[in-house]
């Protein structure tokens, strides 16, 4: 690779507002295509009967658990590869990808082992309704038993993120979400010449669609993205190159993986009132993806930049990105919040949500959509730890907020007999998260950023 592509890398020389915007949007874009074929996957669903979308919900967190391990690490594979890049060290770039290739096989082939034998056992760890679990352990098998599509999908997505290459990564999720949503309706209700499968339908058509885009993404990462060279050729593991991935891309992992085990906890309190509780929160979970997935679109472009002018010391960009990325995070929020402030009923309803689902929906709604504003900052801060190549911090904040704030929250409220207390624990975990983001900021801040020479 010519030393000239990376010096001229526009990680460090592009005004930092228009960098922000170029990175961040393609990515935004793709993950409110993403967001959409979520509530239509869920949409579909509800539509098979009110038991079929609860069924989903409680299979929910396993699928989640895939996508959080294969986001984490590519993570840390983005953040090493992007640091090596503004450090000008050609080897290690190609290393880290090289390594981030691997290891998604090798856990993929972990989960399909998992999906064809232990999808039954754990749909009975929720509920005893036979309904629900014939129709969650159908779509588990197929999601997690056929794992390869979600992992290296994601894995080439991150690859053409961290050298800037965002509209080809666009396009590789738009190209997968899009043939997703095509055969979901076809394949859950029968169209054409697609047989009518129901809930499986809905699986069948999320594996398709992620083993095309994972296709895609690899054209582009071996047509269109020179400053990695791909070649298993005189490949050895290198344990330093493994321990740079796994220092952020481990926390990372057991930072989104938290999310799942937030949901599987929230279900098992809410079965607790009635199913018709956990079908609203998983049709909550596909809302607040509209939401939430552009600000990960953004998280996205901010990781690469910062971790960029890191490795090149740009005090001045550093700073500049971490500030224009919290005020679009917080905007981009604050105009979910009004929506589901205003419209609850008319949201839920795309559900083919029942009187019950509108009865408990429509004020939950209300009172969970307080948390988002706060959650705009938390989000950007953990991004910023990424890239400095440090995943403990941000997997502190978010184990607190949803494990130790969180769950406990939701359960001791659940005790009041009162379903809608129960939803105050996101803005109590949300308000204790926060706080906890800005204190181990500055500390990092003074640490890192302060000493780098200005521009």
């Amino acid at each position: 690779m010519p030393q000239k592509t990376l010096n001229e890398n526009r990680m460090g020389t592009m005004p930092v507002g228009r960098l922000l915007f170029s990175v961040s949007a393609p990515t935004m874009l793709s993950m409110l295509v993403q967001a959409l074929y979520n509530v239509l996957d869920s949409v579909f669903v509800s539509y098979v009967s009110e038991e079929a979308l609860t069924a989903v919900t409680m299979a929910f967190p396993l699928q989640n658990l895939m996508i959080a391990i294969s986001v984490g690490l590519g993570v840390g594979m983005n953040s090493y590869l992007s640091r090596s890049l503004g450090a000008k060290n050609q080897k290690n770039v190609n290393s880290a990808a090289m390594h981030g290739i691997l290891i998604t096989w090798m856990i993929s082939i972990a989960f399909c082992v998992f999906g064809l034998f232990g999808s039954g056992a754990y749909m009975r760890s929720q509920t005893d309704n036979p309904q629900i679990i014939q129709y969650g352990t159908e779509y588990l098998m197929w999601v997690c038993g056929i794992p390869f599509g979600v992992f290296n999908q994601v894995i080439m997505e991150r690859l053409l993120q961290s050298t800037g290459k965002t509209v080809y990564s666009m396009i590789t999720q738009i190209t997968g979400s899009v043939t997703d949503a095509f055969l979901d309706y076809a394949l859950v209700f029968g169209f054409w010449f697609f047989p009518r499968m129901g809930v499986a339908g809905a699986a069948v058509s999320s594996v398709i669609g992620q083993c095309t885009a994972a296709l895609v993404g690899l054209y582009f990462n071996l047509r269109k993205n020179p400053e990695i060279q791909f070649s298993f050729k005189g490949f050895r593991l290198r344990l330093d190159v493994l321990k740079q991935i796994f220092t952020v891309g481990l926390p990372s992992m057991l930072l989104s993986s938290l999310s799942s085990v937030m949901t599987y906890g929230m279900n098992l309190v809410l079965v607790k009132f009635n199913e018709t509780a956990v079908a609203f929160f998983g049709a909550y979970l596909k809302l607040q993806s509209f939401v939430f997935l552009p600000v990960f679109g953004l998280n996205h472009g901010v990781v690469p930049i910062v971790a960029y002018n890191y490795g090149a010391k740009k005090k001045e960009r550093i700073i500049k990105t971490i500030k224009l990325a919290m005020a679009a995070a917080f905007c981009l929020m604050l105009i979910g919040v009004l929506v589901l402030e205003l419209m609850p009923a008319r949201l839920l309803s795309v559900f083919n949500a029942s009187e019950g689902l509108l009865e408990i929906g429509v004020p939950a709604l209300r009172i969970i959509a307080a948390h988002l504003l706060t959650a705009s900052f938390s989000i950007i801060i953990i991004a910023v730890f990424q890239a400095f190549g440090m995943g403990l911090p941000g997997l502190i904040v978010s184990f607190t907020r949803q494990i130790v704030l969180l769950l406990p929250a939701a359960y001791l409220l659940s005790l009041t007999g009162v379903i809608d207390n129960v939803w105050w624990c996101f803005l109590i975990a949300e308000t204790g998260s926060l706080t906890m983001s800005l204190l181990l900021f500055r500390r990092e801040y003074g640490r890192r950023i302060r000493g780098l020479a200005g521009e």
